[in-house]
């Protein structure tokens, strides 16, 4: 179940507010630009589902998207415990970073911990199946995929070169509680 906590970005250990309720979750991201939604596919997909399925399965939401907000591609991202560099890769998701774009993810299945680091404040969203964020150019945040991760999610960009991040150089990321 998808769920948002709040954390002062100078106490770690004591929660502001929690909430596992999708339409509370929308409504706290949307106060500081986060666009939260749930979305639902038009055909069921099964177990690891291939990405030319994912995308038709969702193509009527992308195209929405598309339409709304002007991006320019998308792709698919699966995430699985035995991935070679699935170390490295949580490593660096991890470092404080922005972009200068939107950052959109869709969850298909599995899960992931997003942190955003907004107005003195961390905004800790548990995006699951079903789950779209789209965390707001330039928006100082880290990811957390856990240490067995499992994850299929459609990432759409502003950008025809995809995900480019701009590390802070900031450890804020390591105080706060992470997926496992």
């Amino acid at each position: 179940m998808s769920g948002l906590t709040i954390f002062s970005d100078k106490a770690p250990q004591q929660p502001l507010w929690q909430s596992r309720d999708a339409q509370e979750i929308q409504r706290q991201l949307a106060q500081i630009g986060v666009r939260f939604e749930r979305w639902q596919a038009d055909r069921e997909l099964g177990d690891n589902p291939q990405p030319e399925a994912v995308i038709a399965a969702y193509q009527h939401e992308i195209d929405r998207l598309v339409a709304e907000k002007g991006y320019q591609s998308w792709d698919v991202i699966s995430m699985r415990p035995d991935h070679e560099q699935r170390q490295a890769l949580r490593e660096k998701f991890l470092s404080e970073h922005t972009h200068g774009e939107d950052e959109v993810r869709f969850f298909v299945e599995g899960a992931g911990l997003f942190c955003l680091h907004l107005d003195g404040k961390i905004f800790q969203i548990l995006c699951e199946k079903n789950d779209l964020i789209s965390v707001p150019a330039n928006t100082r945040h880290w990811f957390d995929m856990g240490s067995a991760p499992h994850f299929t999610a459609i990432r759409v960009f502003d950008n025809p070169e995809g995900w480019v991040a701009h590390f802070t150089g900031d450890t804020i990321a390591d105080a706060y509680p992470r997926l496992d």
